[in-house]
């Protein structure tokens, strides 16, 4: 008898005549997850009736294909398996809506385009960053505040020094410099790149975007490239898009970068904002074909509740001029940021925690966006999750905005070994937030 693992499709079972589709309620298992027999993997929903989705067989999560909250017809998939059970290869998908349904060579087709036919999950490859060579520490920013000293700034932020770019240097540069490193660092070729996505609040021009800047500069025509504006969660709102996109099988591998250039767009005068940001890029590649650290989880939320506590009314990385009744320079709400971050930081790594199936322990390193040393601080203190396990280094870098997860989590790579669990974490303008899990 055959005892090789297959992949096949689970549907769920259908309900009355009449009804064609269901609503997922909840998934109780994981892609990955082992499961046996029986056990329950999902709750579904239609118009007359609620049911469950039990396993038909031991085996183990692929992929699923429809997320909780969706509505699917009865005659379409719901999850991919691995197996070893040959009466699986048999199984057929339940009675609603055969009548109306095409072929069976059509119908595989489609599946197959839509899951694609080889991975076991979509995957980070590997990192790139770049942090311009000018290197700013609080000194040199104490010139024209003489009433504070460099042990007050390091105490309210956490910083000691920053990376500011240089006068010739642009935002979609700084993004060729961490893309290339990138790729390299991926194990890919340039030409396996399908998709472009840059985040960034400091685009070289309003349009076109950074992304098509960079694709000219990698010489990828061709490419589908757009700018993803959610501030300092910017980087981590492009990881889920981008991991969206493979999973569906449009895609095979996507270039995502952030880069932020914000030390021209600071008002000396404000203290609030002068010695809180940096400048830098870091990149990374989300890949369905090629093995990597699994992405295992993501939350992505937004609340305009905070929605005046960080801002900025002009566009670019430049102030082009003043006046017109318009404040061309970044400005926080210091207090009311301060305690949104905390609560949204801790919910945030919390609830993350508990999706991906782990224990607070289990968590190697938390890789927060560097926002602010105190903020992060006490961030730890209500996660649950100790502070020396969260990675800090707003210290030498300051805050990159959403280039920051990318640059810490590259600082700590070499020293990850494989089965590590990591969480991102990052609170932005908007107010945005954002978490991923990821399995190295």
């Amino acid at each position: 008898m055959n005892n090789e693992f297959f992949n096949t499709f689970l549907f769920l079972p259908s309900q009355a005549a009449a009804e064609t589709e269901a609503t997922i309620v909840k998934w109780h298992v994981n892609e990955g997850d082992l499961f046996t027999k029986g056990q329950v993997l999902a709750e579904a929903e239609s118009a007359k009736s609620t049911f469950e989705l039990e396993a038909p067989c031991d085996g183990r999560v692929i992929k699923i294909l429809v997320s909780e909250g969706s509505t699917t017809p009865f005659d379409q998939p719901v999850i991919e398996i691995e197996t070893r059970d040959q009466t699986l290869k048999q199984d057929i998908p339940p009675a609603a809506g055969l009548k109306n349904r095409a072929p069976e060579v059509a119908v595989s087709q489609v599946i197959k385009q839509a899951v694609g036919s080889s991975h076991r999950g979509v995957f980070l490859l590997g990192l790139g960053t770049y942090l311009p060579r000018r290197i700013v520490n609080n000194k040199e920013l104490l010139v024209d505040h003489p009433d504070i000293n460099e042990e007050y700034i390091f105490g309210v932020t956490g910083i000691r020094q920053r990376h500011w770019a240089e006068p010739d240097e642009k935002p979609s540069e700084m993004a060729l410099a961490a893309s290339k490193a990138a790729i390299e660092n991926s194990g890919i070729s340039l030409k396996e790149i399908d998709f472009i996505i840059v985040s960034t609040e400091t685009p070289d021009f309003v349009m076109p975007s950074t992304a098509c800047f960079l694709q000219e500069k990698l010489g990828l025509r061709g490419v589908p490239s757009f700018d993803l504006h959610a501030a300092c969660s910017g980087w981590v709102y492009s990881i889920t898009v981008a991991k969206a996109l493979v999973a569906s099988g449009a895609v095979r591998n996507v270039l995502v970068t952030g880069v932020e250039m914000q030390s021209r767009l600071l008002d000396k005068n404000d203290r609030n904002t002068y010695f809180l940001f940096g400048d830098g890029a870091g990149s990374a590649v989300v890949s369905g074909v090629k093995q990597g650290h699994l992405i295992k989880n993501e939350i992505l939320w937004a609340d305009p509740v905070g929605i005046h506590m960080a801002r900025r009314e002009a566009p670019g990385y430049e102030i082009i001029k003043e006046g017109d009744g318009v404040d061309p320079w970044i400005r926080l709400d210091g207090k009311a940021l301060f305690r949104f971050a905390i609560e949204s930081f801790s919910k945030m790594i919390r609830d993350l925690i508990v999706k991906s199936g782990w224990s607070p322990s289990d968590v190697r390193w938390i890789v927060p966006h560097q926002a602010n040393g105190r903020i992060l601080k006490a961030a730890a203190d209500k996660s649950g999750v100790p502070f020396e396990r969260f990675y800090i280094n707003i210290d030498k870098v300051g805050n990159t905005s959403s280039a920051s997860i990318p640059i810490a989590l590259a600082e700590i790579e070499r020293g990850l070994q494989k089965g590590d669990k990591i969480v991102l974490c990052t609170v932005g303008a908007g107010i945005t937030a954002g978490g991923i899990s990821i399995e190295w």
